[in-house]
């Protein structure tokens, strides 16, 4: 035990103990800690991830109103498969999948 506190007195000062302190309370105790820098670039991954992934259902939907503006056929095709409307004289089946 006595060589442990010549030890202390001999490398550890009270500057150093404070250097120490202050790097963990900086490291992980504060508000802009390592922990929490990471929590937060992990939720803006996730974030960007998910604006890509609407821009591209927002591209698909405007390319499909562009044709459903010009192309009577394609307005035909979205009418028939979607909301299972049929011509006169015209049977429809359909299959639920499941």
């Amino acid at each position: 035990m006595k060589s442990f506190l010549s030890w202390c007195r001999r490398y550890f000062s009270f500057t150093l103990a404070a250097i120490i302190i202050y790097l963990v309370f900086i490291l992980f105790l504060n508000e802009n800690s390592v922990m929490r820098s990471f929590e937060l670039k992990q939720t803006i991954d996730s974030l960007r991830t998910e604006i890509a992934l609407h821009n591209d259902s927002l591209n698909y939907y405007y390319k499909l109103n562009q044709q459903l503006a010009n192309d009577p056929q394609a307005m035909e095709k979205v009418v028939r498969e979607n909301y299972n409307m049929k011509r006169v004289n015209e049977d429809v089946y359909v299959f639920d999948e499941e």
